[in-house]
C-alpha cells in the first residue's frame, strides 16, 4: 500500500548495508528505524577538541564482525544537542553532518555520536534521514547489494 501513495520513493529493508564515505567506512550495517527521530553511529572513543576556532571531534570505531578494523576519524562538531533514547532517558550528544550512500543515492545527514555496544547494529539510521526518500517494510532485509552503487556526483 504504501508504494501506491509514494511510488518515487525506494523500498528498503529494516536492516540494510550503506557507506559512510566521508568517514572512511565504505560499507556498515544499519538499522533502519522509523520510530527514532535522529541518525546513531557508535564510537568506542570520543574527544573534542577545537581547531581554528572551530570545535571538532575526534572518535574511533570499530568497523566489521570477522575482521575488524578500528577507523579513525576527525570532523567538524555540527551541534550538541539532547537526545532521549528508548528507555526515556535524556543525555547531551554530539552531531555530525556527514554523507550515506544507500541505494544508489547519496546524500547527507545529522548523525549523533553515542556509544552503541550493546547494540547489535553500529548505526541507527532514524526518520529523520529516511524521509522523503526511502519507504521501510520490516518484513523486508538486506535488500541492497553488499558493494553500495552511487550515482557520480555531478561535476
Amino acid at each position: 500500500m504504501a508504494d501506491l501513495m509514494t511510488p518515487d520513493l525506494i523500498t528498503l529493508g529494516w536492516r540494510e548495508r550503506l557507506a559512510l564515505p566521508r568517514l572512511g567506512i565504505a560499507m556498515l550495517k544499519a538499522k533502519l528505524d522509523t520510530g527514532a527521530r535522529s541518525s546513531s553511529l557508535h564510537v568506542d572513543t570520543l574527544e573534542s577538541f577545537i581547531r581554528g576556532g572551530v570545535t571538532w571531534l575526534r572518535f574511533t570505531m570499530h568497523v566489521g564482525r570477522r575482521h575488524p578494523h578500528e577507523v579513525c576519524c576527525e570532523v567538524p562538531a555540527m551541534d550538541r544537542r539532547t537526545v532521549t533514547d528508548t528507555g526515556g532517558r535524556c543525555t547531551e550528544r554530539w552531531f555530525i553532518r556527514s554523507d550515506v550512500e544507500l541505494a544508489g543515492q547519496r546524500f547527507g545527514i545529522d548523525i549523533n555520536l553515542t556509544d552503541r555496544r550493546h547494540m547489535l547494529f553500529p548505526l541507527l539510521l532514524g526518520r529523520s534521514a529516511l524521509n522523503g526518500r526511502f519507504v521501510v517494510d520490516s518484513a523486508l532485509s538486506y535488500t541492497q547489494s553488499r558493494s553500495p552503487k552511487v550515482a557520480p556526483d555531478p561535476a
